[in-house]
């Protein structure tokens, strides 16, 4: 019997493993990334993911400084949101963090490094376990990972590593929102001389204990970190705790 060219690869999809139907489903890249392949692999694993309008990601066209690229991500469109991964395609350190999102709205700004032009990613799974993954791209002139901190060059960030400062919005268009800043150089790792050294985790709880909003922390992100993020129901103040990759830790009451 002679078989198709159809017959064949459907044969050898089912013998390996994967289903035929579902890597025709597969949707286009709208971002037209060559690394989207390393990307889907690396952060879903072959879950089941859409590319979808309603996850916003929020950054500067042109980002004259990429050491301080702002971005925003807000999935507030969205229901019953699990985690949120924030990736950018050609840094040397492809991820940036992970946002769970426990009791709070799905909404999270901060700055990031970028070493060159890319394409930056969020990635949010909804309790369906679907991933929902928007992006949008980014020009720089290069080298936000590659160029050393300002603290890892004074010794000033000795004496406040890991001071806090804080504001909360109780009224008018940012009322909920709350913004907290970290002094820490963030250090990539990728400049000679000058080893890792970054934040890995940052967790707000309540009043009464309870984690309501928790970010694992990765070297893109900027120098004295700075979070925002949006309180929703909670009140009270919020407890933030975090930690270093080498072992620093932090400890601050946010309060109305």
């Amino acid at each position: 019997m002679r078989l198709t060219a159809s017959i064949i690869v459907a044969i050898t999809a089912m013998a390996i493993g994967v289903s035929p139907l579902a890597a025709a489903e597969k949707e286009t890249d709208p971002l037209k990334s060559v690394k989207w392949g390393d990307m889907e692999r690396t952060f879903l694993a072959g879950e089941k993911y859409v590319f979808d309008s309603r996850v916003k990601v929020v950054a500067p066209e042109t980002a004259e400084d990429p050491m301080n690229v702002p971005i925003t991500v807000d999935a507030n469109a969205l229901s019953d949101v699990k985690e949120v991964i924030v990736f950018a395609d050609f840094n040397p350190i492809v991820e940036i963090l992970r946002f769970y999102p426990d009791a709070v709205p799905p909404y999270l700004a901060f700055r990031a490094k970028l070493q060159q032009s890319s394409p930056v990613r969020a990635a949010v799974r909804t309790g369906d376990g679907v991933w929902h993954v928007g992006g949008t791209l980014v020009n720089t002139v290069g080298g936000g990972c590659t160029a050393p901190s300002v603290g890892s060059t004074s010794t000033e960030w000795q004496g406040r590593l890991n001071e806090v400062g804080a504001r909360v919005w109780t009224e008018g268009p940012m009322s909920g929102r709350v913004r907290m800043r970290i002094i820490h150089p963030m250090d990539t790792g990728l400049v000679a001389g000058i080893p890792a050294f970054h934040l890995e985790t940052l967790v707000f709880r309540n009043e009464a204990g309870k984690p309501v909003a928790r970010l694992e922390i990765f070297q893109p992100v900027s120098e004295n970190p700075v979070f925002t993020l949006t309180r929703g129901t909670t009140e009270g103040a919020l407890m933030a705790e975090g930690r270093d990759n080498n072992g620093n830790k932090l400890n601050a009451r946010i309060a109305p």
